[in-house]
């Protein structure tokens, strides 16, 4: 009887949970649209880059993955991935954005 309520209680505890941490991509501040040059602005690309592919990564089959899935059927997953995306596309825009206006001298085209 004990193991059925401490399995009934971390089922609700798990409920509508994420269990899976995905990396956080903030807006690209007023301050970095001023103060960084090309090459800065390329690296943040690059590391973007890097955020998106652990978001990927994260995201692969798990035993994470099943565990969402018991207590919440994958939805609390399932957002906080889709969160994460959105917001790092976000962030890439708008460095593709900068590097745009900050690199058009140095760009080839």
């Amino acid at each position: 009887m004990t193991k059925i309520v401490t399995l009934l209680s971390l089922l609700v505890l798990l409920s509508g949970c994420a269990l899976k941490h995905y990396p956080s991509s903030p807006s690209v501040s007023e301050v970095q649209k001023t103060t960084l040059d090309c090459p800065a602005v390329q690296k943040e690309i690059a590391s973007q880059q890097q955020v998106q592919q652990q978001i990927d990564k994260t995201g692969e089959f798990s035993g994470l993955t099943v565990l969402g899935f018991i207590g919440d059927f994958g939805i609390g997953n399932g957002v906080a991935k889709s969160l994460a995306q959105k917001h790092a596309d976000q962030r890439m825009i708008q460095l593709k954005q900068l590097e745009k206006t900050k690199c058009s001298a140095t760009l080839p085209g």
